[in-house]
């Protein structure tokens, strides 16, 4: 006896025989589920005929499949109205069955491209994406109603060069793309955070050192925490202690053998890397005074899992440094002190705070590998359509 449910993956189907034609089969069943009125719901019907409707399946093997199943038109004896009977995972109309169509849109999300899932299911490149996108639309339905996420990461990326940038807001809670919005100014993102559900939940946000993204988060996040980014923290000190060597020896920072010694931690240089440090430094006192203090800056900012006891001891050490900075005659360097200093409240948490927006730029490189595989991207809806369905924890499921 042929398990039917086993043979075209869909309930209800009895399947009366399989032929196979070259490479093509064709599986003829009847629907023996219960058949009630589209329009009343009603179960008394009367029979109008009947015909074979005939409509691709998914593939069995390298074969491609066809499903012949024996429908009748009814007339409701309650409402009156006629109907087309009507099957589960079958569609209306369709000329594919959703496993078919479930097929293909799990091939183009691993990444094949359009053109080869049209050679190889013989179907046009149109009928491809309009599918996918009909199934894109389903996953993220299914996900419109989830809440602002307590733990929020904010960061930007590129989207076009007609749009710009764009913004992505990510839950650092379970690792996903939350959404993205166009735009990262406070004007283009001031509507959809005014409209946003659930913000007075969010605890903690996650940023890099950006005034505008700070500024919305402290207007329409009244209740989270702002905890600066430590990766781009710690790129702005080698930043400007790059500029400073740069002011302080122009010909001994072109040295790209110097540069990669010297933009390392001391705790990851080698004896003989030492032993070529020591020996610059000989020769330029100034500049070794200059690294000592980004190498201690570096030490204090690195600090993680830290109890508040001792944060308690971190936070002189901390400002102590940072009016160092301020004070300090090298323009690079009163810079940093005084951004630091800006961003001091932010910076802290850092030390208590486990989470980074290292996970937000993982996403990014995921959502440059989607507009790579789409030769870029000119609709931003489709385009956000896609990140939020496809930046996710799995595949889906339906």
């Amino acid at each position: 006896m042929i398990d039917s449910e086993a043979v075209l993956g869909l309930p209800g189907y009895e399947v009366i025989s399989i032929d196979r034609n070259g490479g093509e089969v064709t599986i003829s069943a009847r629907y023996t589920g219960p058949i009630s009125c589209p329009h009343c719901a009603g179960t008394g019907l009367r029979s109008k005929g009947r015909y074979v409707r005939v409509v691709r399946h998914e593939s069995m093997g390298t074969r491609r499949c066809w499903l012949a199943v024996e429908a009748h038109k009814f007339q409701c004896r309650g409402c009156g109205r006629g109907f087309r009977q009507r099957f589960p995972g079958v569609l209306p109309r369709a000329r594919a069955s959703e496993p078919l169509r479930r097929e293909v849109f799990l091939d183009h999300w691993d990444g094949v491209s359009r053109s080869r899932i049209s050679q190889r299911q013989r179907i046009g490149s149109a009928t491809v994406e309009r599918w996918f996108q009909h199934c894109l639309r389903r996953v993220v339905a299914e996900r419109s109603d989830a809440v602002c996420p307590r733990v929020l990461g904010i960061d930007e990326h590129f989207f076009s060069r007609r749009k710009g940038f764009a913004t992505t807001f990510c839950n650092l809670e379970n690792h996903t793309v939350y959404d993205v919005v166009a735009g990262r100014s406070e004007a283009a993102l001031e509507p959809y955070l005014r409209n946003l559900k659930g913000k007075q939940e969010v605890r903690v946000v996650c940023m890099d050192l950006s005034s505008t993204y700070r500024a919305l988060v402290r207007k329409h996040f009244p209740h989270a925490r702002i905890v600066a980014d430590r990766f781009h923290v710690i790129r702005l000190v080698l930043q400007q202690f790059l500029a400073c060597w740069k002011t302080l020896d122009p010909v001994g920072a072109k040295n790209r053998g110097l540069l990669s010694l010297l933009r390392r931690h001391r705790r990851n240089l080698k004896p003989d890397q030492r032993r070529r440090v020591r020996d610059y430094f000989a020769r330029n006192p100034a500049i070794e005074a200059v690294w000592r203090v980004k190498e201690t800056l570096s030490w204090i900012l690195l600090r993680k899992h830290r109890t508040k006891r001792q944060c308690a001891r971190l936070v002189p050490r901390f400002l102590r440094i940072l009016e160092q900075l301020r004070a300090c005659p090298f323009a690079p360097l009163a810079t940093l002190g005084d951004t630091l200093h800006n961003w001091a409240e932010q910076i802290v948490p850092m030390w208590r705070f486990t989470r980074n927006n290292g996970i937000t730029e993982g996403f990014h490189t995921r959502i440059e590998v989607l507009q790579r595989q789409a030769y870029g991207f000119r609709n931003f809806a489709n385009y956000r359509m896609r990140v939020r369905a496809m930046c996710s924890r799995a595949v889906p499921r339906f």
